[in-house]
């Protein structure tokens, strides 16, 4: 006798992991954004303006993974 599954456990849990990781993911990646553009402010005031350029750096490579990680999701979202 064949069982009918209504909710296929692996996938399920696939979902779980991925949903996660990308959530703690882009978070972090957002926060870091949001440190960069914070330490900048206090950088370009304190007149030191090479760690405030690493400082901005850093927030446009974050706010780059935020938004690459956005459009992933789209893409994957749209693609099923």
């Amino acid at each position: 006798m064949i069982l009918a599954s209504l909710v296929e456990g692996k996938e399920m849990l696939e979902t779980v992991i991925a949903s996660v990781i990308g959530g703690i993911g882009v978070t972090f990646a957002f926060s870091v954004a949001i440190w960069g553009v914070g330490r900048f402010g206090d950088l370009s005031r304190n007149e030191r303006p090479l760690a405030a350029g690493g400082a901005i750096a850093v927030a446009g490579i974050a706010l780059a993974c935020v938004g690459a990680a956005l459009l992933f999701g789209i893409v994957v979202m749209t693609s099923k």
